[in-house]
């Protein structure tokens, strides 16, 4: 595509539920990229550094509605419509965590004023994409 691209960024207080205690706040940075436009990278800001999940963009919006995602990443809303909840699963364990639901959606409509929802395709570069997959 010929048009310019553009990285949509946002960093969001969530808050990591915990047994005994009050939920711990996590800075996560939220990345969209034109380059990559089906896709959200969450950076998450922990004491032992930043651990990054890339996901379908499509799975963030969905969850702001309803129960999503299988395997270890689901997305939902929480009892409390100001939230969401999101579950990371790892084999070395898993984590829940609160996130502000108004400002996903936000968010969410900021990358949708850049790829709006079907033209994604017009916007994605199967070939630099298959080389990127060469590399590894």
């Amino acid at each position: 595509m010929d048009t310019e691209h553009n990285t949509v960024q946002t960093t969001l207080g969530f808050a990591l539920r915990t047994f005994g205690a009050g939920p711990l706040p996590v800075l996560v940075d939220l990345i969209y990229d034109t380059r990559d436009p089906f896709a959200v990278v969450a950076a998450f800001h922990s004491g032992r550094g930043t651990v990054h999940w890339i996901f379908a963009r499509d799975l963030l919006a969905d969850g702001l509605l309803g129960p999503t995602g299988e395997g270890d990443l689901r997305i939902s809303p929480a009892t409390d419509p100001a939230l969401v909840l999101v579950e990371l699963t790892t084999p070395d364990g898993a984590a829940v965590l609160e996130a502000p639901a108004q400002e996903l959606a936000e968010f969410l409509d900021r990358t949708y004023q850049e790829v709006p929802v079907g033209e994604e395709h017009e916007w994605f570069d199967f070939d630099t994409e298959l080389a990127k997959l060469a590399e590894y």
